[in-house]
């Protein structure tokens, strides 16, 4: 999740949030990888069920609008790998999920969409160590909808 977060960071995670409404595309939220259960990741929500993700020419495209990412550490350059779901439709019960340092992330590019039901919350305050504290907001995404 390089530039946002970083080895070693401990954050602290909303589990209450989620039981009140469901994650929103911009969220970071922490998850039961759902290839090996004994791991949890923690990626940025960029699709929820409806929406129609494509990714192609170095961008991220959300329902036929172009991302503003500032958060990444690089355009998602796919090129020389295997991105079975650059062209997805979100259904319901799961949602689409991309690492900010996008050209080195295990996400939905790579094993697919994340069922609903791994999310074990939304990722809200760094804060080890004290000199690199952040809140994960919630970026805006204008135009999509």
């Amino acid at each position: 999740m390089e530039p946002t977060l970083h080895n070693s960071e401990y954050i602290l995670v909303d589990k209450l949030t989620y039981r009140l409404r469901s994650p929103e595309r911009g969220d970071v939220v922490v998850f039961v990888y759902p290839n090996d259960p004994s791991l949890d990741y923690i990626k940025r929500v960029i699709g929820v069920p409806g929406d129609h993700v494509v990714i192609r020419n170095l961008h991220v495209y959300v329902n036929g609008h172009q991302l503003n990412e500032p958060y990444t550490a690089a355009a998602p350059d796919y090129s020389n790998s295997n991105c079975t779901y650059c062209n997805v439709k979100v259904p319901k019960g799961d949602l689409f999920v991309l690492g900010d340092n996008r050209n080195n992330s295990s996400d939905s590019h790579e094993w697919g969409l994340l069922p609903r039901k791994n999310v074990i919350g939304r990722a809200w305050v760094s804060y080890w160590p004290l000199p690199d504290i952040t809140i994960l907001s919630q970026p805006q995404y204008p135009g999509v909808h």
